[in-house]
């Protein structure tokens, strides 16, 4: 593509009204055909465009315009643009398949929605390079090939990495919390386990006191019987 100025017919509109510059020069610095120059000139093209001054916007410097109206064959050069833009970032389209494998991402589906059930289909769909239509198919077991469908490992057919597949894994693992179904053993709380310690004890005094009754009333029974031997 040419190297043209901004906006190159309001350009050509500004030079022909301001400087002295040949129809083949303007033609030449604004990437037109010189009838079009020609035809600006005239007012027959153009009509109702205001002029863009190429040297404020720094285009075109007044030392080039001077060499271009002294030399009609000489032509002007574009100025380089002091200010750099930044490169249009790459849009990330769909993963690319190739087609001998593209009869396989049904195999490699049945694989992710059995063994990783918890990845969403936009992960299996960046993995595998599918359609949700595809995995749904899959899922409902209403894919024209079902019946003969064998789970495969996507990693290894080749359509995704294992370090693809681990981090979408470990991704859907941390968005989906495990519920807590623990049913082991829990701690009591201490008001339980205080008034259970409070009745042991108890318990323990009141038997013993039963035991030392017990034994005086057995030696007063002891001291009756000698007394009455006696």
């Amino acid at each position: 593509m040419s190297n043209a100025p901004l906006m190159p017919k309001a350009t050509a509109v500004w030079l022909l009204d301001n400087t002295a510059l040949t129809f083949d020069q303007v033609a030449d610095f604004t990437k037109m055909h010189p009838l079009e120059i020609r035809a600006i000139a005239d007012g027959d093209a153009a009509q109702g465009i205001k002029g863009m001054d190429p040297i404020s916007n720094g285009q075109l410097t007044r030392q080039e315009i001077e060499k271009g109206e002294n030399d009609p064959e000489y032509r002007l050069k574009l100025e380089q643009s002091k200010v750099v833009l930044p490169p249009a970032a790459k849009k990330k389209g769909p993963r690319y398949t190739p087609v001998s494998r593209r009869h396989e991402r049904p195999s490699a589906i049945l694989w992710l929605v059995r063994n990783h059930p918890e990845l969403k289909d936009a992960q299996i769909m960046r993995l595998v390079g599918t359609t949700k239509t595809t995995i749904a198919s899959v899922r409902d077991r209403t894919h024209w090939n079902a019946s003969t469908l064998t789970p495969m490992d996507p990693v290894t057919l080749g359509l995704c990495s294992q370090i693809e597949l681990d981090f979408e894994v470990q991704r859907a693992a941390k968005e989906k919390p495990v519920p807590a179904n623990y049913g082991g053993a829990t701690l009591l709380p201490a008001s339980e386990t205080t008034r259970k310690e409070e009745e042991v004890e108890h318990a323990e005094k009141s038997s013993d006191d039963l035991n030392v009754d017990a034994v005086f009333a057995k030696l007063k029974n002891i001291g009756g019987k000698r007394s009455e031997e006696e």
